[in-house]
């Protein structure tokens, strides 16, 4: 059963003795406060019946306004039509349907938690979001479009600058928007994402993905605040035939046999950067794909019987592969480096704090763009036309595995949590039966 009442937190008493009233709400064991903004003294405070005392000049006028408010928490917590209303959400509801915290404040808490828990790969782009918000609300229309780029490139520029300088670090940027309150709920209707969308495409040059994650952000915000009472949900901008996020699978294209074969019987000079991206991306294919992000963190350890136990990254999903032939080739190489390269197979790391989860990261992240450089030289080089890059050995994995192999035996060998997924992944590269259908129809 739910406790609601009045009461005076000395805990927050100011120099001049006063302390402030607020309503307490609790329930297995979790309780919140939600202030009135009205302070008294000890002595005008009766804490057994949770009332203001005839000593206080206002008493008859301030336990009018204290009964009101408690009758409004009680009314909120006990209404039939919300079920399992948490003290959390009451206290929300008590600040208003419109949302009592800012957007940017809820977001700013989201990311604080990613960050605390390590999940750098989604805190930092996360925050860059709100970067763009926040460039978005300040956009000078007396300003030229050429004028307003330059002026965020410069000013992104500027706070790339200070964080390298460690004069600007993340949980500043964190900081900077839990106290940022321009920004409510309620203002993010539908024609706010629509000018939004055109400010990603028209002023940061954003590609249709790119905008259509930033609003799978602010809908999963949305949702968040709704839940917790912050906002109402008649607020919510993307229900019925308002916004819809429509995610496009786009063009999947993998290397061929022969393409990856001339890949293989490419001569490079031996530990060299390009030597070392050209191991990691045949690693990535061999192992079905495995990311590269995740190759480059490979321990020896990860190796027991000529196995691979691989966690991936992404949704911590376990599996054991054997070691294919070919990809123990490459490993032998790197066998005898292992003291050097901190218990790591590949050098990448060989410098990293191993219990530094966020240098962990950043080097991870600065190696795999190392990667797309030289793999555009090995693609030159390879006479290959296709855009070789990191995730494209998933795909040309795809690509040759086609309709040849089971979908419940490549769903273990994508990690995939759902086999739909699978299907519509490999369906990027099966083209066998429109081929013949093409062909059925043309060459008649």
């Amino acid at each position: 059963m739910a406790s609601i009442k009045i009461v005076r937190r000395k805990n927050k008493e100011r120099k001049d003795g006063t302390a402030p009233l607020a309503l307490r709400i609790s329930e297995n064991y979790k309780t919140n406060y939600k202030f009135t903004g009205h302070y008294v003294l000890e002595k005008d405070w009766d804490k057994v019946v949770g009332r203001v005392k005839r000593t206080h000049p206002n008493f008859k006028k301030l336990n009018n306004f204290l009964m009101k408010k408690l009758t409004e928490a009680n009314d909120i917590y006990f209404d039939t039509k919300v079920e399992n209303i948490t003290p959390k959400q009451v206290k929300q509801k008590l600040k208003g349907p419109g949302g009592s915290k800012s957007f940017f404040t809820v977001a700013a808490e989201r990311i604080q938690s990613k960050y605390d828990r390590g999940t750098f790969s989604v805190a930092k782009p996360e925050l860059s979001i709100l970067y763009n918000l926040e460039e978005f609300l300040n956009l000078k229309m007396s300003l030229s479009k050429n004028a307003n780029i330059k002026a965020i490139k410069e000013r992104r520029k500027e706070r790339i600058s200070k964080a390298r300088k460690t004069e600007y670090s993340f949980e500043d940027g964190i900081d900077h928007f839990k106290k940022n309150k321009k920004l409510k709920f309620r203002d993010i209707n539908e024609a706010f994402l629509g000018r939004f969308k055109t400010f990603c495409s028209v002023y940061l040059n954003q590609k249709t993905r790119t905008i259509t994650n930033q609003l799978i952000f602010i809908r999963t915000l949305f949702n968040i605040a709704i839940k917790d009472g912050i906002v109402s949900s008649k607020f919510y901008p993307f229900a019925g035939k308002k916004e819809k996020i429509h995610i496009g699978s786009g063009n999947k294209i993998g290397l061929t046999i022969q393409e990856v074969e001339k890949i293989e019987a490419l001569k490079l000079k031996k530990n060299t950067s390009i030597w070392d991206t050209h191991n990691v991306w045949l690693i990535s294919f061999y192992f079905a794909g495995i990311r590269i992000s995740d190759v480059v963190k490979l321990r020896w350890t990860d190796f027991k019987d000529n196995r691979l136990y691989y966690i991936m990254n992404k949704n911590e999903k376990p599996l054991s592969l054997k070691v294919p032939e070919k990809a123990a080739a490459i490993l032998k190489f790197y066998k005898n480096n292992q003291s050097e390269n901190n218990g790591y197979v590949f050098p990448f790391l060989k410098e990293v704090n191993s219990k530094d989860k966020e240098d962990i990261f950043v080097k991870t992240r600065n190696a795999t763009r190392l990667f797309n450089k030289y793999l555009k030289k090995i693609a030159k080089q390879c006479d290959i036309d296709k855009n070789l890059s990191n995730h494209i050995a998933r795909h040309s994995f795809g690509n040759i595995a086609g309709d040849r192999i089971h979908p419940l035996m490549l769903q273990k060998l994508y990690r995939h949590s759902d086999l739909k997924t699978t299907l519509n992944y490999q369906a990027n590269f099966i083209n066998r039966d429109a081929d013949d259908a093409l062909d059925s129809v043309v060459n008649f």
